[in-house]
């Protein structure tokens, strides 16, 4: 049960004192609705446990000992009251109680008495389980999270047993010789399980990548940059959220914000972004040689007014066709600052500065500079989700065109520039065209999220959402995961 709960938390979900660039929150309500998913799992599934086999000596003053061997034992049907689940701040974990289980087995039983030797099948109740069990979360070296197991409690309140086929008639009448015996076999190896499963899923834990490439260029860090914060109603995770060249692993001239989530009753989960990491995506893209594009005339629009042909260049360079006539022309377009982004109460700013080289190709294929332009634009962008999809617009708030350079001559940038809007507000209203459609939210392997809800805060956005956790119908057998 524990262990599904901590799931939910990797399906989320991996160096210390760093302002994380991502927050992640669990909330009470969301590790409740993980407690009733993973009761209706664990009950869906409990036939197909397969439990260790109990073997032991009874020793009967009459008969003297008698070893025995329960194997293949199976449960057939599990009684499971609701338990208690909650964090825990005192371990910084989750504190989980069992109070009441009974479980009905089945299994095949041998005895081994001097050379005789008999099997038969059994039937047995176990009442009465109460298992307390504590786990911390903590954080390691390399920021994966990790778990472990700091208290455990099982108790079994009675054990009731029938036997079947062989001598069972006489292995019967001494039940009650060793009942407790059984009993107490089966309580001392609850909490070894208990922790066993928890140092599996530690293991798995530490297996996970916290730094993940994105493209040939980038890389993303998503360790833990402290160790996780719990108090009563929520668990907190914070996490580097950086992106890095993969060639050089540097680190932007900027460092991340410290940023507090808002309050938002009602939810299962949050998870805050800063705009350090889109910053720090751009950087990492900018020194990688990024932001960089040749545009020729085949990627022109056939419908578009400018063409980039010196002939027809006449309007906004008089002297072009003049000096260069008929020759199809290049621009060379790259970023000269890295693009920044900010994130505001109302909107998404994004800030470009680039300059545009303007080639004339001449017959034999090379290439004879014209000129430069500076550009400094800036773009906003709203967003939101509606109907379950992330939606948004983008809109020019302000485009500058300057001349920076020319090996034709002086011209007039003005009319080049209310062309160049038109040009880009043309593709802004295809774009906006597909972001007012939207499109789904990021969806996890065993989880999507619902009822979502975005807020832009300054330096930061929150996302407020509630879960639907899809577990699958997946076999669980202690020995084959690896258990024992």
């Amino acid at each position: 049960m524990l262990l599904t709960v901590i799931a939910v938390l990797m399906l989320l979900s991996c160096t210390c004192g760093e302002n994380p660039a991502i927050q992640v929150t669990l909330t009470n309500k969301g590790l409740q609705y993980g407690k009733h998913e993973a009761t209706d799992w664990v009950q869906k599934n409990l036939e197909d446990v397969t439990l260790p086999d109990i073997t032991g000596e009874i020793d009967i003053s009459v008969l003297g000992s008698i070893d025995y061997t329960l194997t293949s034992i199976r449960i057939i049907k599990c009684d499971l009251p609701e338990p208690s689940v909650e964090f825990y701040p005192d371990d910084t974990g989750f504190k989980t109680s069992v109070l009441g289980l009974s479980v009905a087995l089945s299994g095949e039983w041998m005895t081994h008495y001097g050379i005789i030797h008999d099997r038969g099948s059994f039937d047995m109740a176990v009442f009465s389980v109460s298992v307390t069990s504590v786990v911390e979360l903590g954080k390691n070296a390399d920021g994966h999270l990790s778990v472990n197991s700091d208290s455990c409690d099982a108790q079994v309140g009675d054990v009731d047993m029938e036997f079947h086929g062989g001598a069972s008639w006489i292995v019967q009448q001494f039940v009650n010789h060793f009942k407790d015996r059984i009993r107490g076999e089966i309580e001392s190896r609850i909490c070894p399980f208990v922790k066993e499963m928890i140092v599996n899923l530690d293991y798995h834990l530490q297996a996970m990548n916290v730094s993940f490439d994105v493209d040939q260029a980038l890389t993303l860090d998503l360790s833990l940059t402290d160790f996780p914060f719990i108090d009563v109603s929520r668990l907190n995770l914070g996490f580097k959220g950086e992106f890095y060249n993969i060639k050089t692993h540097a680190d932007p001239p900027f460092e991340a914000q410290p940023f507090t989530m808002p309050e938002q009753q009602g939810y299962m989960l949050s998870m805050g972004l800063s705009e350090f990491t889109l910053n720090s995506a751009s950087y990492g893209f900018y020194s990688a040689g990024g932001f960089q594009v040749l545009i020729n005339n085949s990627m022109i629009p056939p419908g578009s007014p400018v063409h980039l042909n010196t002939s027809l260049m006449g309007p906004f360079i008089p002297q072009l066709p003049k000096m260069f006539p008929g020759l199809l022309m290049d621009l060379q377009v790259y970023a000269t600052e890295v693009p920044m982004f900010s994130f505001q109460p109302d909107a998404v700013k994004v800030h470009f500065q680039v300059a545009v080289k303007a080639f004339a190709i001449q017959p034999n294929g090379t290439q004879t500079p014209l000129f430069k332009l500076n550009v400094d634009s800036k773009f906003v962008s709203k967003v939101w989700i509606s109907g379950g999809r992330a939606k948004g617009s983008v809109s020019m708030d302000n485009f500058t065109l300057m001349l920076a350079g020319s090996e034709v001559g002086p011209f007039q940038t003005d009319a080049l520039e209310i062309t160049t809007k038109m040009g880009i507000n043309f593709a802004l209203a295809k774009v906006n065209q597909k972001l007012g459609k939207g499109f789904d939210l990021p969806r996890m392997k065993h989880a999507q999220l619902v009822n979502s809800v975005l807020k832009m805060q300054e330096g930061f956005i929150a996302l407020f959402s509630d879960a639907e956790v899809l577990l699958t119908e997946r076999r669980f057998n202690r020995q084959r995961d690896g258990l024992v």
